[in-house]
């Protein structure tokens, strides 16, 4: 599960009383809520399926996936299906034999989820990314909404980057390995500040649309 209510409240509060910037984003849209996945395969097929999609798009996708297999989106049910039942669920061909990588390692043990909830940040996310089709944005955002690691910043999410950026009226957009360092004042606290830096893009975007 992710962070808890009262984690994001009480670690915003925390870096809000040394960040004024960040202190007047929350003012002007308050604590973000909870985002909370399951600590297990289906998270992580999840977040490939949705890759490059609209959020939308996505749902529907996943919507057709667990029809497909009765409810249950298992390691064991998606590697004993073939390629092309996967394609008719709507998964295109490379995310398909994503899918069937990362459940040939899920059940082998190759990647134990079990595991990589005892690695530290980075071994985790190591780990995850041995898998094809899971970069480290993907691990980052499994490492938050499922097991609501407390400083977890995904830096590549195009959302956050324009957030901070409209935030502290940046000329320019920050990326990648560029970006942790702006966020090191927020550490240990920046998986709430990620999800508040959601809310703001949200808020901000649906005001200028």
């Amino acid at each position: 599960m992710g962070l808890k209510q009262t984690q994001i409240k009480a670690s915003l509060d925390s870096v809000a009383k040394v960040d004024p910037v960040l202190r007047h984003g929350l003012e002007l849209v308050g604590y973000p809520a909870p985002r909370h996945r399951p600590k297990n395969f289906s998270t992580l097929l999840q977040i490939i399926t949705a890759q490059q999609i609209s959020t939308h798009s996505a749902a529907a996708v996943w919507r057709r996936l667990q029809e497909t297999f009765d409810g249950t989106v298992s390691a064991q049910n998606v590697l004993e299906c073939d390629h092309k039942t996967l394609c008719a669920a709507g998964l295109s061909e490379r995310k398909a034999s994503y899918a069937q990588d990362l459940a040939g390692k899920c059940t082998s043990g190759e990647l134990s989820l079990r595991k990589v909830a005892r690695m530290d940040d980075e071994a985790a996310i190591a780990a995850i990314t041995s898998v094809r089709g899971l970069g480290r944005w993907s691990a980052e955002i499994y490492l938050l909404f499922a097991e609501g690691r407390p400083d977890i910043w995904p830096a590549d999410d195009l959302a956050i980057q324009i957030a901070f950026q409209r935030l502290h009226q940046l000329a320019d957009q920050p990326k990648g390995s560029t970006f942790y360092p702006l966020t090191e004042k927020w550490s240990p606290h920046r998986g709430a500040c990620a999800l508040l830096m959601w809310k703001l893009y949200g808020a901000t975007t649906l005001a200028k649309s």
